[in-house]
Formats: structure tokens, sequence, C-alpha cells
């Protein structure tokens, strides 16, 4: 994806979309790297956050279950 790229996909995003917060910042973050070079890292993660405004990160804190039994090996067996 390249800058050119990212300012047509916003340019062409429809008006709620737009005025999203996450848009907002996105676009925000794409002006300096394109007026003056500046960091390309930034706009990257802030139009990959507005691409995924809609997804809802769960947290589960819970994990993986342990093992609390004794570990058997394959030459124990």
């Amino acid at each position: 994806m390249t800058l050119r790229d990212a300012g047509e996909y916003t340019t062409a995003l429809p008006k709620n979309e737009h005025d999203a917060p996450e848009w907002r910042t996105a676009m925000k973050a794409l002006l300096p790297v394109v007026e003056r070079g500046g960091p390309t890292m930034f706009a990257r993660i802030d139009v990959l956050r507005a691409l995924n405004w809609h997804h809802v990160v769960e947290f589960k804190p819970k994990g993986k279950e342990p093992h609390w039994g004794r570990r058997k090996l394959k030459r124990d067996q």
C-alpha cells in the first residue's frame, strides 16, 4: 500500500466513516509523512487501526489451563 493508495481510500470513504475519530487520526498521521517525510510507522499503525475499527478485541485472561499432573515421557511408557 502506498501513500497515494491510502489517501485515495480515505477520500473515497462514505461521510459517516470519513468523520469517524479513527479515520481522522489516521489522516492526521498521514499528513506529516506526505508533507515533510515524517515517520511512516505511526501513519501505518493509525491506518490499520482505522481499517479494523469495527473489530472488538476480546481479552481472555484465563488462557490455557495448566497441566497439574506429572509429565509422562514417551520412553517411560
